[in-house]
């Protein structure tokens, strides 16, 4: 279904359309960056926090009353390894990022002893076309694999990561 994210109505729509919402994998995101913070202009640095943190907000605050409600849930959010090791000339990017960290964090405290679990997942440079593209002269082998992200995601959906809560795990490739 087409949702703007960036609206909270619109997220609240897609949440009840979709019915009881056992898992939320949030993966709304962008990069948006290569200057220093002095000539970083106000539209990426909206740019940056609605894309990273704004979207997971009003997603997170649409699904979980359902979620807590039925004693169980589990939202993951994807993030960067940005978000706790910050770069020079992606002010906005790292900041938006620790920001989800943040918001994550925050949302397990509310949530724990509820059966709902909140965790992010933080990978490093992801192997995708865009980013070869991006960087045709990287090592793309050192890159973490969308499938490796995938099956962390996967776990930490099931029964298996019901003690997971409020973590930020680290996925960084074969460095």
């Amino acid at each position: 279904m087409e949702a703007n994210l960036l609206d909270d109505a619109e997220c609240r729509r897609v949440a009840q359309i979709a019915g009881p919402v056992n898992v939320l994998v949030h993966l709304i995101g962008g990069f948006a960056g290569g200057q220093p913070l002095t000539e970083t202009t106000d539209a990426v640095w909206n740019q940056m926090m609605d894309l990273n943190v704004r979207t997971a907000f009003y997603m997170f605050r649409a699904v979980l009353p359902q979620m807590i409600q039925a004693g169980t849930g589990r939202i993951i959010a994807v993030g960067s390894r940005a978000a706790v090791e910050p770069m020079a000339n992606a002010a906005a990017y790292t900041a938006s990022k620790a920001a989800l960290v943040s918001l994550v964090q925050a949302v397990a405290q509310e949530v724990k002893n509820t059966g709902v679990t909140v965790n992010a997942v933080l990978p490093s440079t992801i192997d995708t076309p865009a980013n070869r593209s991006a960087m045709p002269k990287a090592d793309f082998s050192k890159w973490v694999s969308p499938e490796s992200i995938g099956n962390l995601v996967v776990w930490l959906a099931s029964s298996h990561a019901a003690d997971m809560n409020g973590a930020a795990i680290p996925i960084y490739g074969r460095l």
